[in-house]
Parts: structure tokens; sequence; C-alpha cells
């Protein structure tokens, strides 16, 4: 069953503001649904694709300083695997990151698009990670 998010969790993975978040399900851009309760809930792999589509494009500004813990939250919007590897993307806010890694480590993951995942780049390599919930 494929994830859903709460508007506050799509806006953060967006990096966009919550109301942006809101008006766009209001006026139908980004599918939602309500709940029982009336919370707006957003299925993972729509707002996979919803990252892909509207990402903006951005300047990267020159680097004053850098830390090998950088950690961008995002939603996974692609994964293609063969037989040993797997080549995943995430859409983290205006950023897209992509990850080869084992196709083992993909599986065990659960990696697949509409889920939320932490891309942690260190040097060349970006390690996939999943938040705790």
């Amino acid at each position: 069953m494929p994830e859903s998010f709460r508007i506050g969790e799509a806006a953060e993975m967006l990096g966009v503001s919550v109301d942006s978040v809101r008006r766009w399900a209001d006026s139908g851009r980004l599918k939602a649904r309500r709940t029982s309760g009336g919370q707006r809930l957003i299925d993972g792999t729509d707002l996979a694709r919803f990252a892909v589509a509207h990402a903006p494009a951005r300047d990267i500004e020159p680097i004053g300083a850098q830390s090998a813990r950088n950690r961008f939250a995002g939603i996974v919007t692609r994964v293609v695997k063969d037989k040993v590897c797997a080549h995943v993307e995430i859409q983290a806010g205006p950023y897209r990151i992509t990850s080869l890694m084992t196709r083992e480590a993909a599986d065990e993951l659960g990696l697949r698009p509409g889920v939320e995942a932490v891309a942690a780049v260190k040097s060349t390599n970006v390690v996939v990670e999943l938040p705790a919930r």
C-alpha cells in the first residue's frame, strides 16, 4: 500500500509553505483526499509525480563552507533496478538527488516512488536512509 502524507509533510518535502500545498490541493493541481476527520492526505506516488513535474530550477550559490553531514529529506520519485544495482532518485525540495546502491539494499529499504527517504551525502557517495516513525 502506498504511503500517504499530511499537508505539512508534503510541504516540507517540496520545500514550500503549507499554504501553497493547501492551495494546490484545493485547486486540484495536487491530488489529495480527505479522511473521515477532514484531514487532507496526499498519496506518495502522486506527490512524487508532482515533485518531479514542479521542481523549480535553482542556481547554486558558491559554497563558503561545507559539512560532511549533508542530509536531504525528500520523496523517492524513481527506482530502476537490474540484477545487481539500483538507481534511486529523490526529490528533496528543489533538489533532485540520485543514488546508486545494490538492489538488495533498495529491496530491504522498500524503496519505490512515493516513499519518504533521506539522502545523506558524504563526498561522492549518497546513502539513502528512512526516517524513524
